[in-house]
Parts: C-alpha cells; structure tokens; sequence
C-alpha cells in the first residue's frame, strides 16, 4: 500500500495564522503519529477577499481586542486581485512592525520584520514558516500555474482576468460570462475572454475535487466550516477527520 497522505487546507489566513489553521496542523501531525505518511498543506491563495488576512490580536496588558491587515496597493487590487496577486506597499511592513509590541513579545516581532515578500499569499507563507508552523509540510497552491495545469476540469470556476490595469478573479456564469461580486446583490459584468487553465481557479463547491486530482490524499482534516459544506461523495477514497477543537479560533496565535 502507498503511504498515507494527510491534508489539510486554508486561505493565507493572515501574516500571524488564526488559531483554527493551528489546530489544522496540531491534528496533521498527530494523525502522522498514529499513521506515518506525509502532510500537504493546500493553500487557496487563489482567494481575493481581503477579510480573509485580517489579523484578529489582544492587547498583552489589558487584553482589549485589535483587528490589523495588510494595506493593499489599489481598491482594485484590494477588492478583487488573488491573495498572491495583492501588492503590499512600501512601509507597510515598518508601521505594522511599530505598533506589534503592545500585542506580541519581541521575538515574534523579529521574525515579522524578516519575512521579504510584495504580495499577502508569499508574506503569510514566509511567516508561518518563520514561526516553524510549516516545518516538514509540503505547500501546494492554488495559484501556482503547473498546479493549475495538472489539476482536472470543473464546471464551476473563477478566472484571473485583466481589469483596470490589474488582475482581477472573476467569477465564471453558467453562460460563460464574467463578473466581479462587488456586495449584496450588486456585480459587475466584464467582457468575456477566452482563457486557459492557468487563469482558473475553483469556487468553494469545486475546490474538493480540484484539489484532489492534484494532491491524491487519502486522509483530510476538515475544520468547522468546512463540515458544513464538502461533500464527501466528491471523493469518496478520503477518509475526512475533524480538525481538533481549539478556543478563539477565529483569533490570531502568536504562542509560538
């Protein structure tokens, strides 16, 4: 038999991880204890919603809430530009930096300042490796291009278009349209274009067997929202295991 491969996936889920992408990789190891085999960390950063890199931190001395991001190089960009594609500006790095030591110690402080990326995908990715978060985990991601090309077809999908001199992840309408989601009920309708399978990335209810047909792992821990909506019957050769309960999930770790 092949060894296992244990798998777990995530948005860049800010430049320090929630404390949900945590228990994501406490219960890939120790599901790698009890059965060996590898860990694929699946990272979506095919995504574009600027809310899913906010940094949710409490102040070390009275405990009051704080809420950070990354700044963005343009509303277009912060909007509707891939997490990967989403420039981060000259100084943000330095003004973030000043304002830390009232949440995290010192050395968390230093391995902000070292990461060197432009985009918010490589800046999460360079720090949860700093903080060892990622150590002995493979990274698989959604915006790479030779993922993107090895991955199978899915009728439900975004596409990486050009728009206003950015580009933009467009979502793809049964007609073959395309439009950005700009709030509620309100889109916007962009010009339809012929596309390759480089530009496409999948919607959530396709994201499962996309995946898959790249990553082929027989085991994936699955968090809270995740349950909710995967369909099991889209892979039915993954075993799914619940990612272990963690409190204030959605909140930053910083207890490296």
């Amino acid at each position: 038999m092949s060894s296992p491969i244990i798998c777990f996936g995530q948005q860049p889920c800010g430049f320090f991880p929630r404390r949900f992408l945590v228990a994501k990789v406490a219960t890939a190891r120790r599901l790698q204890r009890e059965i060996g085999g590898g860990i694929v960390f699946f990272c979506h950063d095919s995504d574009h919603d600027p809310r899913e890199t906010q940094v949710a931190l409490r102040h070390r001395k009275t405990g009051e809430p704080a809420t950070l991001n990354f700044a963005f190089a343009n509303k277009v960009q912060r909007k509707f530009s891939p997490l990967f594609l989403k420039r981060i500006p000259a100084g943000w790095q330095d003004n973030t930096a000043r304002q830390l030591g009232a949440y995290v110690d010192a050395g968390i402080i230093e391995k902000f300042k070292s990461v060197r990326a432009d985009n918010a995908a490589d800046f999460c990715l360079g720090m949860y490796r700093a903080l060892g978060l990622l150590d002995g985990i493979r990274v698989v991601r959604s915006g790479d291009s030779d993922v993107r090309r090895s991955a199978c077809e899915v009728a439900d999908y975004f596409v990486d278009v050009p728009h206003e001199g950015e580009i933009v992840r467009a979502r793809r309408r049964p007609d073959g349209s395309l439009c950005l989601h700009e709030g509620g009920d309100r889109y916007l309708a962009l010009p339809r274009s012929d596309h390759t399978k480089e530009q496409v990335s999948p919607t959530r209810d396709t994201r499962l067997r996309w995946m898959q047909s790249v990553v082929h792992c027989t085991h994936y821990v699955c968090g809270a929202g995740e349950q909710a909506y995967l369909n099991p019957a889209h892979a039915p050769e993954i075993t799914f295991v619940p990612r272990d309960a963690i409190d204030r999930s959605d909140e930053a770790h910083t207890e490296f």
